[in-house]
């Protein structure tokens, strides 16, 4: 097909509306607002994958408990319902956990990592949840030698944290699992799915009700503090409040500060015939990811779209967050070049839907859970893009660290991962919040623009500065 349709899809694309996920799948009916003040025994401020399965685990290990979720829109608003259905074992953190802690201490956090992979899809299929998995992995490909240096070294590293299942591949036998377009050698894990996020935000909401979780949508909560969650239609006093807002967290009050709500950005395509498809390849329908500074991540979807995402406008000033996931133009056309820089095959593809959504990154993009015993307060996130497996080990996490202090259980291997009670500092105040992370994201541009140009092997030295101002050095 001719390159020259790439500007001209054939027909409109639809921007915002939350996200394509949401537009396919329907909003459910929505749930009544909180009613006036009450008491609750857990109280969970926020109805995305981490309240919801935080709600879950506790409800099934605790039955007489009584749970409140309190959700400021509806269940899958924020990220939940907007991320790329990428279900795999990466992780926010863990080098920088291997310094604090040593290097065993990170494996067991990798390996429990592992394990969240198989445990969401071991409860979607127990809750009969349809959520359209189909565990073929995680594929993340080099373009260019700098990405392949940076690519060989990662499987190193990984390896080194217990991935002995891992494998590296070369330029050919990446062209046999996808054809990327020039890809020139690939690393491969089986602890990874593809998912249709909204069905599975929907589908745990629906279990946690059916366990007898209440939960309020509509129902935004404006301060935090020991024992009480303060909403405009009243307060929730709890022995136990948890925050998981993730990347909303900015607009509870004094948590300004706390997490950087980054955006992220995604399109997705009008089905592909299979004539497009056998010239793709992708029939194991491994999720996808590069080695890019400004990083790129897909997915063939259960009805054979590809959904691709990256990074649009990075972050709006005072840490603000969309309403609807509308997406800038050319954000939409820039995710578009890419779609076609990876596949020329489906440059006359039209884009059906664009949308954007804000994630949760601490200043040392460590993802953290934490419960602070003297006040009953805890917290979950920061997941920095890698929350859809990370969001269900938090679950499981804090259920074991409620349950550890309320006398009900004693420590868990879960309770002992490194990540726990991990405290952060907060992010620089304006504008030198602002002017960080846009600086930042040009150098990682121009990094890769620069990379792609030349032959050279090693990384730019662009991105490395980059890197140290977000945390990721």
């Amino acid at each position: 097909m001719s390159s020259d349709r790439t500007a001209e899809p054939r027909r409109e694309t639809t921007d915002g509306g939350i996200s394509f996920w949401f537009a396919q799948a329907g909003i459910p009916a929505p749930r009544e607002p909180l009613p006036g003040d009450t008491r609750t025994d857990v109280c969970i401020v926020g109805g995305g994958y981490t309240g919801l399965w935080t709600a879950y685990y506790l409800k099934k290990a605790v039955p007489f408990l009584h749970i409140t979720v309190l959700e400021a829109k509806f269940c899958g608003y924020g990220a939940s319902g907007r991320n790329g259905g990428r279900l795999h074992n990466g992780f926010a953190g863990r080098d920088r956990y291997a310094k604090l802690h040593g290097h065993e201490a990170a494996v067991r956090l990798q390996r429990a990592m592992n394990d969240s992979v198989g445990e969401v899809v071991r409860v979607a299929a127990e809750e009969k949840i349809d959520a359209g998995i189909h565990r073929g992995g995680l594929l993340e490909v080099a373009r260019t030698p700098a990405q392949l240096a940076r690519l060989k070294d990662y499987h190193s590293v990984e390896i080194a944290f217990g991935e002995r299942d891992r494998v590296l591949r070369g330029a050919r036998e990446t062209a046999e699992r996808i054809k990327v377009n020039g890809a020139v050698g690939s690393t491969w894990t089986p602890h990874g799915a593809r998912l249709h996020p909204v069905r599975l935000v929907n589908g745990l909401a629906a279990a946690v009700e059916a366990l007898g979780v209440t939960v309020h949508e509509s129902t935004p909560v404006t301060e935090i503090r020991p024992k009480h969650a303060v909403t405009p239609y009243g307060t929730v006093r709890a022995p136990y409040v948890l925050r998981c807002t993730e990347g909303y967290t900015a607009g509870v009050k004094g948590h300004r500060r706390t997490w950087l709500p980054m955006n992220s950005s995604m399109i997705v395509t009008e089905p592909l015939p299979a004539a497009l498809w056998e010239t793709l390849g992708w029939e194991g329908r491994e999720t996808l990811g590069d080695m890019a500074h400004s990083s790129t991540y897909a997915q063939r979807t259960p009805d054979d779209r590809i959904a691709l995402g990256g990074r649009g406008v990075p972050y709006r000033f005072g840490s603000k967050t969309d309403d609807d996931g509308r997406t800038a133009p050319a954000t939409v056309e820039a995710l578009r070049r890419v779609l076609v820089r990876f596949f020329p095959a489906a440059a006359g593809v039209a884009v059906d839907h664009a949308w954007s959504g804000v994630l949760g990154v601490p200043r040392d993009r460590c993802a953290t859970v934490t419960l602070d015993r003297s006040t009953g307060l805890g917290w979950a996130g920061g997941y920095a893009g890698s929350g859809v497996a990370t969001a269900n080990l938090a679950a499981r996490t804090l259920r074991d660290l409620i349950r550890q202090d309320s006398g009900q259980a004693g420590p868990t291997e879960l309770t002992a991962l490194p990540w726990v009670d991990h405290r952060v500092r907060r992010w620089e105040p304006e504008p030198l919040r602002w002017l960080g992370v846009h600086g930042a994201y040009a150098a990682h541009r121009a990094a890769d623009r620069r990379e792609t140009a030349s032959s050279r092997a090693d990384s730019d030295p662009l991105a490395r500065v980059a890197d140290r101002i977000t945390g990721r050095g």
